[in-house]
Parts: structure tokens; C-alpha cells; sequence
């Protein structure tokens, strides 16, 4: 018998393998701007991809894992299988500048004379980011986008940084309730900073309290800062999830390995490869 037949029978005669994944891209960063006291939106999550797939045995297939953006930049994209997540939209670093667009979109920038609006998401992939506000002299940056919800808009007066949107439950793929792509708090120049969204969103900054980063692997924005003696927040990194009843050949870029039930749940936190 020819070795193309062994193999046959010893997989069942199977020659594909069904699958389904989650694709998070990288998460935007937070609004900065050196030469100005502002209230700088917060960086948008990650976009996010749900899909499923029959693949070819033997065949490999690139996993691409997008990086965080850091202040002022947007997320880079993931992709699996040919299906491409948007890196999230940086937060506003000037009232005359939308928040950047991207998977969840940035959050908009507010200073004394004025303010600006949040960055759009894209469809399907994530939500837009919240406007900015200027009031009493001072200015609040809008929350960036979430995966799930959009990002809240600066309010009060002095104004109050928006949240960030709340990022999305992936466990259909995961087979834990674990949400991703966070929208990051927008910051405050006088009040009290934004929150970052569930699932990996930074807080926003207020006057002398640094925002902080989107978490690493979850898609999440970063903060926007508060005035240019504070620190802005850089995006996460985004993470690809591959959920089969079957069971990897082999595998690059050392992904975790975890079950649910009778699945295998290949977790990338970096760029790699998969061949069943």
C-alpha cells in the first residue's frame, strides 16, 4: 500500500480538520501631546474577528499576532487562516484631530478653547470612540472603543474623563468568559480620569498620575494622558485562539496548549504557525 494511503487509515481517512477562532489585534495608544495641557482621548481596542474554518491537514497556516500601539499610534493587525483583524485607533492628541479610526475607534482630545470627537470603528470588529469636552477652562478626552461597547464621552465640569468601551466574551472560542479588546479611559486635565474598559482597557490619566498601558495580549487600549507632565498609555498586543477537536502536528511561535472538554485550545501570544 502506498504511504499516502497509510496515512489515510491511520487518520481515520480524514484529510481536513474543523476549526474555529478568535482574532484580537493590537489595542491603540493613548493621546500625547508634549507641549500642551490637555484631556487626551483613550486608545481604541483592538478589532476583533469570530470564524470558523475546515483546514488541510499537512498544510501550515501563519498565525500573526499585531503589537500594541504606543502613544499617538494605532495597533497593528492580526490575521489567521486569511482573515485580518484591524489594529485599534489612536486616542486624539489635538481638539482639531479626531480620535483615530481602527478596529475600536480613539477617543477625542479636549482642551480650554474647544473639543473633539471620537474616531470611528470598524464594523463588525469594534465600536467608536467617545468625544471629548471642554468646559471651565479645562478638558476631559473621551474613552476609547470597545470590542463590545463604544467608548463614554467626557462629562461635568470641570470635565471628568470618559471610560473606556468594554471589550468582547470570546468564550464561544475560548471556553472561558474572558473578554478582549478594552478601550482605553480618556484623561482628565483637572478631574478624575476614565476607566479603562473591560478587557485590557489602561485608565486614563489625571494631572500628575500617569495613564497606564493596555494589558499585554488582550487587545486593550492604552490611557490618554492629562498634561505634558504625565506618561500616556501604550496599547496591548493582540492574541490569536485556535479552538479543534484535533490535535496540532505541530506547532511555532510556542503556543499555550489548554482543553475544554474534548477541545484543544491553541492560545498564540505571538506570531507563529499551525499545521494539523
Amino acid at each position: 500500500m502506498s504511504g499516502i494511503f497509510l496515512q489515510l487509515l491511520a487518520s481515520g481517512g480524514a484529510t481536513t480538520v474543523d476549526v474555529s477562532y478568535f482574532v484580537m489585534a493590537g489595542g491603540g495608544g493613548g493621546g500625547y501631546l508634549s507641549s500642551n495641557t490637555q484631556g487626551h482621548g483613550g486608545g481604541g481596542g483592538g478589532g476583533h474577528r469570530i470564524s470558523s474554518a475546515t483546514l488541510d491537514k499537512g498544510t501550515s497556516y501563519t498565525v500573526t499576532v499585531g503589537a500594541g500601539g504606543a502613544g499617538d499610534t494605532a495597533g497593528s493587525d492580526s490575521t489567521f487562516n486569511g482573515l485580518a483583524s484591524t489594529g485599534g485607533g489612536e486616542g486624539s492628541d489635538l481638539r482639531t484631530t479626531p480620535g483615530g479610526t481602527g478596529g475600536s475607534g480613539g477617543g477625542g482630545s479636549a482642551g480650554s478653547a474647544g473639543a473633539g470627537v471620537g474616531g470611528s470603528g470598524t464594523v463588525g470588529q469594534g465600536n467608536d470612540g467617545g468625544d471629548a469636552l471642554s468646559a471651565g477652562g479645562e478638558g476631559g478626552g473621551g474613552g476609547g472603543g470597545g470590542a463590545d461597547t463604544a467608548g463614554a464621552d467626557a462629562s461635568g465640569s470641570p470635565p471628568n474623563g470618559g471610560n473606556g468601551g468594554d471589550g468582547l466574551n470570546a468564550s464561544s472560542v475560548t471556553g472561558t468568559s474572558t473578554r478582549y479588546g478594552g478601550g482605553g479611559g480618556g484623561g482628565s486635565s483637572l478631574a478624575t480620569r476614565g476607566t479603562g474598559g473591560l478587557g485590557g482597557g489602561g485608565n486614563g490619566a489625571q494631572s500628575g498620575a500617569n495613564a497606564q498601558d493596555g494589558d499585554a495580549n488582550t487587545g486593550g487600549g492604552g490611557g490618554g494622558d492629562a498634561s505634558n507632565r504625565d506618561v500616556e498609555g501604550s496599547g496591548g498586543s493582540g492574541v490569536v485562539i485556535i479552538r479543534s477537536l484535533a490535535t496540532a502536528a505541530s506547532t511555532t511561535g510556542s503556543p499555550t496548549l489548554t482543553t475544554d472538554g474534548s477541545f484543544n485550545i491553541y492560545t498564540y501570544t505571538g506570531s507563529g504557525s499551525i499545521t494539523f
